[in-house]
């Protein structure tokens, strides 16, 4: 079994190979996906000691909280596993808005309760920022529902580097998560050296850059999907990514690994990064994403990685 790592100033001890959940009955994500599939990736993350699942409302909506919500009860473990998840959409007249005002904030983790089937929330996050509402006092809601023991830790996720200073300006916030890989490294800039600073955990989500970073594509690996427009995945910059993620290749093949738990395993060297969050959509991909914490990078290798995507 892996051994556990505090999530920041929380007293939330994980896995640092977490699952993020939005296969699971995430059907506005994917198309045709399988619940009872769905429950087996829930089932294979706890049967193999991965003790933190990162959902959302909005994955769904409400249905990957549900479904974790039966697994959990059919499991009988709730103590052992910390769970994450993430309130700010709410449909009106059929349209999604944001909202983090402290009345739907408290409304969005009660029905959050009801779906997980359980009287706490480890870790609740604001899911994306709204535009009118200051972000201390979201925060401070949160704060409440903590005191309330609603929750156990306040996250907030999206949020731009002023936005986070303000949402912080009481020193509750304990976890932002922002998209962050080796292709998209601006949170390098701001936002890590301000969480590392006030010890604030930092959570990226797409760490593999929609499986570019998987190493499994190639020149002709055609897209029929998002990824057709993504820049990333276009023309002489595919090309030339693919390079990047060839020189990791050689990393792994010394070390009888693949790419994706090199790079995976480059994340967990970053300043206040504790925890991953891969996501699968099979079991066979939960227990695949946990041979990372077998992966040792020496000093030379962690720069050698950070050097081939600054180009």
């Amino acid at each position: 079994m892996a051994e556990k790592t505090r999530i920041g100033k929380t007293d939330l001890y994980v896995n640092p190979i977490g699952l993020g959940t939005n296969a699971v009955g995430g059907h506005n994500i994917y198309p045709n996906l399988n619940e009872e599939t769905g429950k087996d990736v829930i089932r294979t993350a706890i049967d193999h000691g991965i003790n933190f699942l990162d959902t959302a409302f909005i994955y769904g909506p409400e249905r990957s909280e549900e479904l974790i919500g039966e697994v959990m009860k059919e499991k009988g473990k709730r103590d052992e596993i910390v769970i994450a998840t993430k309130g700010a959409h709410k449909f009106v007249d059929g349209e999604v808005v944001l909202d983090n005002s402290p009345a739907f904030l408290k409304e969005a983790v009660e029905g959050s309760l009801k779906r997980l089937q359980t009287d706490y929330i480890d870790l609740f996050y604001i899911h994306f920022p709204d535009e009118g509402t200051p972000k201390d006092e979201a925060v401070g809601a949160l704060k409440r529902l903590k005191d309330e023991g609603k929750i156990k830790a306040i996250g907030v996720s999206n949020f731009s580097i002023d936005q986070l200073k303000e949402a912080n300006k009481d020193g509750y916030v304990d976890v932002l998560q922002s998209e962050y890989n080796l292709f998209k490294r601006e949170v390098e800039q701001e936002i890590l050296p301000y969480t590392a600073q006030n010890n604030i955990s930092f959570i990226p989500y797409f760490p593999l850059a929609a499986g570019l970073l998987g190493g499994k594509y190639n020149k002709e690996t055609k897209f029929e999907d998002g990824r057709a427009k993504d820049p990333l995945f276009q023309g002489k910059a595919f090309v030339r990514n693919l390079e990047k993620v060839e020189q990791v290749r050689e990393i792994a093949g010394a070390k009888h690994a693949e790419v994706a738990h090199v790079v995976l395993a480059w994340y967990l060297t970053r300043p206040s990064i504790d925890v991953l969050i891969p996501g699968a959509k099979r079991p066979e991909q939960v227990t695949n994403n946990l041979k990372t914490l077998d992966v040792q990078l020496t000093n030379e290798e962690i720069e050698k990685i950070s050097r081939i995507f600054e180009a």
